[in-house]
């Protein structure tokens, strides 16, 4: 039994120090997360400028965002937190110091021979006490606090892949507004110089003002939608500054081509990419919810069980004058077992309703498991789904571009009607927003497999 005990009293100073190990690695980790940056930075060290590959951008992000930043202490929070329970199995050492004057006062006793008085001289006594109790609750108490610790790490990657989503949606976001905008300013120029060569033919008479009125409106239509586009970059640079975690005023370059980012590959490469339902991180909170239920039953049943005391104190008293008596041993030793007898059924309803609790998180652990399944095929259909429109869009705004370029110059000579250039030009329009609103689904439908398969 003796060495059972000291067996058990190992292992939680092995957790222990294991705790603060890591509780050392993570600090240092924390404090590597406020340090470094992909770009140049002034003295008061805010960063001014940033070159950034999609990849180095979701690697930036993870290190400066303060909100992946509190879901790592958490972490720490959480072995922090096992190790109060480990330690309040060790042994603890208490010390302490006393001195009492009795003011010269004197203890009378009567006797059969008669009364005297014992004088009651100051006194000081310094103590020291040693105590530590062991019990099954305790025990399964680390227990619990080392699934806590697994569950806080599941919701720090989460975060993190949450992270690495939005920066994605983000960047691929301002690739497909600057390519927008570009196309757009290309076309104004062609539209800038039909309206000038319409102006100078309505002022040498041989064209009515009419005519060049309607092209300024469409100069003017397409100046506006290219306002808009450079109002929707700013906003979207403004998110992935937020995301980033830097100051407003920072100027960031994206080094990344779109092609690149949604190319055929890479979406083939995600829809052949094995399904494991062990890797999806909601499953996997799931588990360690239904492992978090189990020893609840545990620790619900160990209520019955023992709880062993070990106490040592040492106490030295002195006297300060003459006389005294000591009645206090020097030393003592006290080992107690305490064991409940009696709850009137409290104890064993707790072990009821935590079976009960275990089999809901077991039940609800194998529904999750089949409905994920399902839910990998949507994702997987919604991703061909997206992919498919996107390249349609992308062909139909190229088409839309050619097509507005020949309808000016054709307009030029006059071999097309201002109806037909204005067609051309509401076209070219309604295939960007087609095209934009294809490639958000796209990148939503990527990032949202992605997550699910913890890519």
């Amino acid at each position: 039994m003796k060495k059972s005990v000291f067996a058990v009293i190992g292992c939680l100073v092995a957790l222990g120090v294991g705790s603060l190990n890591f509780q050392a690695h993570a600090e240092d980790h924390v404090m590597a997360a406020t340090k470094g940056s992909k770009g140049q930075t002034s003295s008061q060290g805010e960063v001014k400028q940033l070159t950034l590959s999609l990849q180095e951008a979701q690697d930036y992000a993870v290190e400066q965002n303060r909100t992946l930043k509190n879901a790592s202490l958490a972490v720490q929070e959480a072995y922090a937190a096992r190790w109060q329970t480990i330690a309040a199995m060790l042994p603890q050492v208490d010390g302490s110091y006393s001195y009492s004057n009795y003011l010269g006062y004197s203890a009378t006793m009567s006797t059969a021979m008669g009364e005297f008085n014992i004088d009651m001289p100051n006194v000081g006594a310094l103590g020291v006490t040693a105590s530590m109790g062991i019990n099954g609750q305790g025990i399964v108490g680390v227990l619990l606090n080392n699934i806590a610790i697994e569950m806080k790490k599941l919701a720090l990657e989460q975060s993190e892949t949450e992270l690495r989503g939005s920066v994605m949606t983000s960047y691929v976001s301002l690739l497909a507004l600057q390519s927008i905008s570009n196309l757009l300013d290309s076309s104004l120029v062609n539209i800038e110089e039909l309206e000038q060569m319409t102006q100078k033919t309505v002022d040498a008479g041989a064209a009515e003002q009419t005519k060049a009125d309607q092209i300024r409106v469409r100069a003017n239509v397409m100046r506006n939608n290219i306002n808009v586009q450079k109002r929707s970059i700013e906003l979207a640079y403004n998110s992935l500054k937020v995301l980033l975690d830097v100051p407003v005023e920072t100027q960031i370059d994206l080094t990344d081509d779109l092609d690149a980012i949604l190319s055929p590959e890479a979406v083939l490469n995600l829809l052949a990419a094995n399904f494991d339902v062990h890797n999806n991180l909601n499953y996997r909170l799931l588990e360690k919810n239904a492992e978090l239920a189990k020893r609840n039953v545990w620790m619900a049943g160990w209520a019955y069980g023992p709880t062993v005391s070990l106490g040592y104190s040492y106490t030295n008293q002195h006297y300060y004058g003459e006389g005294g008596m000591r009645m206090t041993p020097p030393n003592v030793v006290q080992v107690s077992v305490r064991m409940p007898l009696w709850s009137s059924g409290k104890r064993a309803a707790g072990v009821v309703e935590k079976k009960i609790a275990y089999e809901e998180a077991k039940n609800t652990l194998s529904e999750t498991g089949d409905q994920l399944a399902i839910q990998y095929r949507q994702l997987c259909y919604n991703l061909n789904s997206a992919y498919e429109t996107y390249v349609t869009e992308k062909e139909n705004i190229e088409v839309s571009q050619r097509v507005f370029a020949s309808t000016t110059e054709k307009y030029k000579f006059g071999a097309s009607s201002m109806l037909e250039l204005t067609n051309a030009s509401n076209d070219l329009i309604t295939a960007q927003s087609s095209y934009v609103q294809a490639m958000l689904s796209l990148v939503t439908a990527q990032v949202e497999l992605e997550k699910f398969l913890n890519n």
